[in-house]
């Protein structure tokens, strides 16, 4: 069996640390190096939940795409629930190592999970690295829908290849306007928006949008939105990781047992759809909270 510092470094080289923007905190958070390391769980957040999912699987390593501590921390208390996690983990035997933006930009990377995942076909990066003589790294991708669609089939397409979440998916645009080229940015994308006018899609797929950088972006073009949980997006990198792994201990005979975590971990828990709406013109009373006639 490999130890967690041989897995590591297969890590390390499938998303280099160096590649991770300068805000960012990847990499090791707890661990023994030289323990052997026979089953590992790949989940999108470290939280509780997933911890808990490492114990009872009997994992000794646990990759997330978030971060543990991404501001630091002066204390591990299990009094605090990060803490609480860490202690949980060091207990049980359970490494925790986090792949965060040096995986965003990687090639492959979560941009391109959250393309495979809707069937989207990538014909480079959103935000190439400009580190990359090949241009395939970078933020986010730029792709192709074969064959194009109605942005509602798109958007329907999207809501049922992503994991179900209390959100689902938002969308902005005409339903009938045809789609052939998608931007797609896993995890939080609104700081992406000139980059996709730039590029000249037709629709954006991203997480995270808020209300006014999506408003500026639509009055600006006919640049359709499609706006799904930030754990969504980012689920699919997990079974891309995962595979990834399968195949390096394939080639090393490691025989490890690699498992993807399908606990739902996004924050959101239920969602309701407002039953008063506002008046369709101008003509019409206003708008009462009540609900009763003025």
């Amino acid at each position: 069996m490999p130890l967690l510092s041989e897995v590591i470094a297969a890590l390390d080289a499938l998303w280099p640390p160096e590649r991770a923007e300068s805000w960012d905190a990847v990499g090791t958070v707890c661990g023994d190096p030289d323990a052997e390391v026979t089953r590992v769980l790949f989940a999108v957040d470290p939280v509780q939940e997933t911890v808990d999912e490492a114990v009872r699987l009997g994992a000794n390593l646990l990759v997330t795409h978030h971060p543990l501590y991404l501001r630091g921390t002066t204390t591990v208390a299990a009094s605090t629930f990060k803490g609480r996690a860490v202690h949980t983990l060091i207990k049980n035997d359970i490494a925790l190592h986090v792949a965060h933006t040096n995986a965003d930009s990687a090639d492959p990377g979560v941009s391109d999970a959250l393309a495979g995942a809707l069937d989207l076909r990538v014909t480079g990066p959103l935000v190439p690295d400009p580190t990359d003589a090949q241009g395939r790294r970078g933020l986010g991708r730029v792709c192709a829908l074969d064959p194009p669609a109605t942005l509602g089939h798109f958007a329907a397409r999207v809501a049922a290849r992503l994991p179900a979440t209390a959100q689902g998916i938002r969308v902005a645009g005409d339903p009938d306007a045809l789609i052939s080229t998608v931007a797609v940015s896993g995890g939080s994308g609104d700081s992406l928006f000139a980059d996709v006018r730039a590029a000249g899609v037709d629709a954006f797929v991203t997480a995270d949008l808020r209300h006014h950088p999506a408003s500026e972006a639509r009055e600006q073009t006919p640049l359709a939105l499609i706006d799904a949980a930030h754990w969504a997006t980012e689920w699919p990198w997990c079974e891309q990781a995962a595979a990834q792994l399968d195949e390096i201990s394939d080639r090393h005979g490691w025989d490890l047992r690699v498992h993807v975590s399908k606990t739902v971990t996004d924050p959101w828990t239920s969602h309701h759809a407002p039953t008063t709406t506002l008046p369709t013109s101008a003509s019409r009373a206003p708008f009462d909270p009540s609900g009763a006639p003025n």
